[in-house]
């Protein structure tokens, strides 16, 4: 699995933070990108998280949001969801890719990483802490040194 799409609602948070991750800690031979099932097309990434995300030294400043369609799904080997209810969206959109379907915190207990869009800065670190951890859980995983 070396093509992984991560996706979340509207593709200016929290997914653009798990591509940025995976895409820095991962070997180069992986395809990262990600999307969101309610797509802010067009739009860069929110200015609260990509403030976090610079602080730690990751770069939003290239992404655009992009809409989660059948067609873009059909290229990835694995889709890293945000919430239980992403997968359920996914799976009824592209039912035939529900196996290749996870949440980026799988490894984490897979209780979902809450939507940080329009909330305080403070919650938006919160929620970039455990998008990095499992960011890491995957990286271990898909590089196979877990």
């Amino acid at each position: 699995m070396k093509r992984v799409l991560v996706v979340c609602v509207g593709n200016i948070c929290r997914s653009p933070v798990g591509e940025a991750l995976l895409r820095r800690d991962l070997p180069a031979d992986f395809t990262i990108a990600s999307a969101g099932i309610g797509a802010m097309v067009g739009e860069p990434a929110d200015d609260t998280m990509s403030a976090i995300a610079a602080d730690h030294g990751l770069s939003l400043d290239a992404h655009r949001g992009q809409q989660f369609t059948k067609a873009l799904a059909a290229k990835f080997d694995l889709i890293l969801v945000m919430e239980p209810g992403h997968k359920r969206e996914v799976t009824k959109l592209v039912p035939e890719l529900s196996g290749r379907v996870m949440l980026f915190d799988h490894w984490e207990g897979g209780k979902g990483i809450a939507d940080p869009y329009r909330r305080s800065q403070e919650f938006c670190e919160i929620v970039f802490s455990e998008i990095s951890k499992a960011a890491s859980g995957w990286t271990a995983k898909l590089a196979g040194r877990r």
